[in-house]
Formats: C-alpha cells, structure tokens, sequence
C-alpha cells in the first residue's frame, strides 16, 4: 500500500506539472485570479504565513504540486483497494477523478478564499471552463501514470 501512495503521489507531482503548463499560457494573459486553482493556493499561503497574496505566488505555486501529489496520493491506493474501479480503466477513471476533485476540492473553496465567484467571476465563465478541462487533463494523467507503475 505505500508503494501505491508513493506512486500515486509522484504521478501527481507529474499530472500537476502537465497541468500547469498550459495554466502559464493563460496566467500571462489574465494574471493570478484567472487560474483559479493558483488563486486559491496563493490566497491559503498569504493566510498561513501573514504575507500579502502578491508576495505568495511562488509559494501558491508550491502548494499547488503538493496539493496535486497528495490528491493522487489518495487516488492510487483507491484504486488498489477497490478492483471493481480499477477494471474501469484510466480513460473512465481518469477524467472522473478530475471532475469529482474539482467539484469536492475547488468549487466550494472558491469564494469563500479568494472573493471572486467561479459563477460571475471578473472573466466569466473562461476560468472555470479552464480549470475543469485541466483537472480532466491532470485526471488522466494521474490515471494513466498510476495504471502503468502499479
């Protein structure tokens, strides 16, 4: 079962690089509050350490790979445990376990971190739209990694 979480936590840490590649893209055109898991990490750092959200973007960014590590981290020794989900395969399992971590983990967070609503944020409906398609993305690569080192 280790071996699952240490698997599951390194595919994490790689889904999340994935995942966080195209987020730079859109980062420089809407800056931190249009990658709203971003925001919401830099929003969680500025509390803990008492610095301004401006100053804890590197450190948001940090918190977003452990967050991705640590979410895969529970998925693996699921997936182990549980065969019946396992025969689903990485193409059911993954984009699943995207939108099932976006829902539970993202969604109901949101605002209540960073102030902007996911349903009328400044930029519309562009973020969020976003964020789902990469969970889905980070989703599938967690389910493929997963699949192939267990």
């Amino acid at each position: 079962m280790i071996e699952a979480v240490l698997y599951g936590f390194l595919s994490g840490l790689a889904a999340t690089a994935v995942m966080s590649l195209p987020q730079l893209l859109f980062w420089r055109r809407w800056g931190t509050p249009g990658i709203l898991e971003w925001h919401e990490n830099q929003m969680i750092v500025s509390r803990l350490t008492g610095r301004r959200p401006e100053d804890s973007l590197v450190a948001g960014f940090i918190f977003h790979f452990a967050n991705g590590g640590i979410a895969a981290a529970v998925y693996a020794p699921v997936v182990v445990l549980l065969p019946q989900l396992y025969r689903l395969g990485p193409a059911v399992l993954g984009p699943a376990f995207g939108i099932i971590l976006w829902v539970l983990t993202l969604a109901p967070i949101h605002k209540p971190l960073t102030g902007l609503s996911i349903t009328r944020h400044p930029l519309g409906w562009r973020p969020a739209i976003l964020s789902i398609a990469l969970h889905i993305v980070y989703g599938i690569v967690v389910a493929l990694l997963v699949d192939f080192l267990l």
